[in-house]
């Protein structure tokens, strides 16, 4: 007798699809098949929206004022959401921090004195207005351009001029420049490229008046570390001392320079004791030490003089410029004339506690003694030719080096 198999409520083939179905369309159950499960829709993308600037930034060039615009675009991103709300309320409020945001990012630029430029081979000064948006009149072109459908609207910004402007400049007939000194402070210590920059900043952007005597120490203030110097190995009295400031006498030997290629009367200058190796040409530079020895010069232009000093950390130079009216004088330099030659003597040691047990740094190269003489002739436009000369004498040196102060060689 044979048996067939009892078929079930549903033909074999049609429940094996179902099953194998299952994975997609829900599982099988006594109930039947389950709902599929839906997504949540996608928000809709943010509308980036661009805030432009449109300002004029003064620059002086060839002695006349010219005011080109220079442009700032801003990015202000929206939600479809915000856009919709801020045109039917005729409001920016919808906008909130996202436009706060970007309104803190124009008022932060500040305004900054005006500073010479080589342009091209010429001399341009430019200084920085500072920015403050005109909320009024921004927010009505900004709900004006929502409305239009424009993604693009027109910032109004107020103009804070700097102190030192170039309308300011040209006002006072500083127009041209004058003269540059430059040296190197090649491997200089860390301490001194520090003291470099302190003291040429409480230089730069000073002014000397027409009949004035620059004084350099008193321009620069006492050189401690309430002022912002730090301690370094300077050369006092024929020796090697740690005091705050080491390195100063490199920003008088640049202003020297400034100043002598200028031109300009030099009232006091002293050498230093000996040749110092971050002062090539030998003789070309000015050494101080207040209250005893300063550097001064006087300002015979019948114009002011704008004094600005600038450093390049890379090429590891310092430079002092030199910007007043109309040159009216040309200087020639002669090479320096070396006399009275005497050889180096042997280098001395100096402790340092600084320094491990055996470690040896050169704080100062050996040099030998000698007699240094610069001639300087001075066209005036009058015709009037003046000379002067420059002396310097210099004794024979040995070196210093610092080492730890258990070392045989302080004894």
């Amino acid at each position: 007798m044979t048996r067939t198999a009892r078929r079930g409520p549903f033909p074999f083939g049609l429940t094996l699809r179902l099953l194998l179905l299952g994975g997609v369309v829900g599982a099988v159950g006594s109930a039947g098949l389950a709902p599929a499960t839906s997504r949540p829709p996608r928000p809709a993308p943010p509308l980036p929206f661009t805030l432009q600037v449109s300002a004029p930034e003064p620059l002086l060039r060839g002695g006349k004022v010219e005011r080109p615009l220079i442009q700032g675009k801003y990015v202000l991103t929206l939600t479809p959401e915000q856009a919709r709300q801020a045109r039917e309320g005729e409001s920016v409020e919808p906008l909130g921090a996202a436009l706060e945001a970007v309104y803190a990012k124009i008022n932060a630029r500040e305004p900054r004195d005006a500073v010479f430029r080589n342009v091209g081979g010429i001399w341009t000064a430019q200084a920085q207005t500072g920015w403050t948006v005109q909320r009024d009149v921004t927010e009505r072109a900004l709900l004006g351009a929502l409305r239009e459908g424009r993604r693009t609207a027109q910032v109004e910004v107020g103009l804070t001029p700097p102190a030192r402007s170039v309308r300011t400049l040209r006002e006072r007939g500083v127009v041209a420049h004058l003269a540059a000194g430059e040296s190197s402070f090649a491997g200089s210590p860390d301490f001194r490229i520090h003291n470099i920059r302190v003291g040429g900043g409480r230089l730069h952007g000073g002014w000397v008046e027409p009949g004035a005597v620059f004084d350099f120490n008193a321009r620069t203030g006492p050189i401690n570390r309430e002022r912002g110097f730090v301690p370094g190995y300077v050369i006092a009295g024929g020796t090697l001392a740690l005091e705050d400031g080491g390195g100063i006498c490199q920003v008088s030997t640049t202003v020297f320079r400034a100043a002598y290629l200028a031109g300009l009367p030099i009232v006091e200058r002293h050498a230093h004791s000996h040749q110092v190796a971050y002062y090539d040409p030998v003789g070309f530079e000015a050494t101080v030490y207040a209250p005893s020895k300063n550097l001064r010069f006087r300002n015979d232009t019948g114009r002011p003089l704008l004094v600005q000093v600038s450093w390049n950390l890379k090429r590891q130079t310092l430079r002092v410029d030199l910007f007043g009216g109309p040159p009216d004088r040309q200087v020639r330099l002669s090479e320096p004339r070396v006399s009275a030659r005497r050889a180096a003597l042997p280098p001395t040691f100096l402790a340092d506690p600084k320094l491990a047990p055996g470690e040896t740094r050169r704080v100062d190269m050996p040099a030998s003694g000698m007699r240094v003489e610069l001639a300087r002739q001075v066209r005036m436009k009058d015709g009037r030719i003046l000379t002067d000369r420059l002396l310097s004498r210099y004794r024979p040196w040995g070196g210093v080096f610092a080492v730890h102060p258990t070392d045989d060689r302080l004894r």
